[in-house]
């Protein structure tokens, strides 16, 4: 492997795109570290110790766990790529509802520059409403309950508003640093921001649970997380391969096809995305309860609610509704980016054929018949992963471990990520006549 690695530094366009990428993340990480103007750096890095890890936070662990820890930090990239990733998820659902981005999509690489341009437009005002509720929140003290200090230097308008602009920038600028690693460096550019900021906050999570002074407890998450990484790899790779026949066919004094292959189903077909959605969804109604509590008098019957059943990760019925969200996006996300009907129709243009299964639709009932049997245990490793730490959090009745990037979905994410992009630089070394990683 370290041989591999060597000759991806050797060869010169394959390397100049290594370090493009690893720039970037640099850039980004230091937005991440750069306070917005108008918030007291030393006071929210004070309120940040004292409060992490409690209740406070729990629902904006997702987010914060995805922009590094800058969320709560409130810096420049506070609000970091989670407009763009939700944006890109409404624009895909959307495309089953409205004709014509479904047009689009089938009209090859102009219809997907269009669709790419609606992204950016509903990413920025994604990334304005979000500055927004962040900002008012931390206004209010609702950002990090408990610090007894201001947070915010400067409460009128003008400076609020100042701020919000700051993130949204600082929003467009990370999802430009994404599009970038895309098309000029190495891997998906949002899923290695992602990967950065959660990378990021493994040292610091580590030392945290090291200096609790439970070295046992340190011992067993480290284990925990070893033996997760292992089966998320497992699952990840697997995949049902259907063997596709191609027919022979003379074109000129020349014959094309007559040649075997395989379509691969992966076990997880959807990713990470419903884990992602599904959080996003969790997050909504917490989110608003805060928005409409005033500062005095009790809360509504409503809001009681959400505070009891939708903000703790260890509460059963927290961990209920999550694991069946994440079952039911995981349905919906691959019927609607897998069409079993357009695959077959694919296979028939291309004289192509399941044996056993006449072109047509015989091959689409049949694709979608194993596509629904391999999407159950798919959505369940999904669920189970995502909401195995909230099950250790409730048996272990320890708030802390809620954010460790340790957990499930960043477990997930890390993964899919790094075997993505290993992937990518090894097709582009055996593109070169190089060896690969695997041999």
């Amino acid at each position: 492997m370290l041989s591999a690695f060597v000759s991806a530094f050797r060869t010169p366009d394959l390397r100049r795109k290594i370090l493009f990428t690893l720039g970037l993340i640099a850039l980004y990480r230091i937005g991440a570290a750069l306070p917005s103007p108008g918030v007291s750096y030393k006071n929210i890095q004070e309120c940040v110790d004292l409060v992490s890890g409690g209740d406070s936070a729990g629902i904006y662990q997702l987010i914060n766990l995805f922009s590094g820890g800058a969320l709560l930090q409130l810096s420049v990239f506070a609000i970091g790529i989670m407009p763009y990733i939700t944006a890109s998820i409404i624009i895909q659902l959307l495309t089953v509802v409205i004709p014509r981005f479904e047009e689009l999509r089938k009209e090859g690489q102009s219809g997907q520059n269009k669709m790419t341009q609606y992204t950016r437009y509903l990413s920025v005002a994604l990334a304005v409403l979000q500055a927004t509720g962040l900002v008012a929140l931390a206004s209010r003290g609702q950002l990090l309950r408990g610090c007894p200090k201001d947070i915010l230097d400067d409460t009128s308008i003008f400076g609020m508003i100042i701020i919000v602009l700051v993130m949204t920038a600082g929003a467009s600028l990370v999802m430009w640093f994404g599009e970038q690693i895309t098309e000029r460096g190495v891997g998906n550019g949002m899923s290695l921001l992602i990967f950065a900021g959660i990378a990021a906050r493994i040292p610091s999570e580590g030392k945290t649970i090291w200096d609790s002074g439970s070295h046992i407890k340190f011992g067993l998450v480290i284990l925990a997380a070893v033996v997760v990484i292992v089966g998320v790899i497992f699952v990840e790779q697997g995949q049902r391969r259907i063997p596709v026949q191609y027919a022979k066919r003379v074109v000129g004094r020349k014959m094309y096809g007559g040649s075997s292959t395989y379509l691969p189903l992966k076990v997880n077909q959807a990713g990470v995305i419903p884990v992602i959605f599904a959080s996003s969804l969790l997050y909504l109604p917490n989110l608003l309860a805060q928005l409409t509590q005033k500062n005095t008098g009790d809360p509504a019957k409503w809001q009681e609610l959400i505070q009891k059943y939708l903000v703790n990760p260890s509460n059963p019925v927290y961990v209920g509704i999550y694991f069946a969200l994440i079952v039911f996006f995981t349905y919906f996300y691959v019927a609607i980016t897998f069409n079993p009907e357009e695959r077959a129709d694919e296979m028939k243009k291309f004289g192509g054929f399941i044996p056993g299964y006449r072109p047509g639709k015989p091959t689409a009932d049949y694709l979608n018949y194993v596509l629904s049997r391999i999407t159950l245990p798919g959505s369940i490793y999904l669920g189970a992963v995502a909401v195995l730490p909230n099950v250790f959090l409730n048996i272990g009745n320890n708030s802390g471990v809620q954010s460790l990037p340790f957990g499930g979905t960043a477990v997930l994410i890390m993964v899919s990520v790094g075997l993505d992009t290993v992937k990518q630089i090894e097709s582009q070394l055996m593109n070169r006549n190089y060896e690969g990683f695997l041999k």
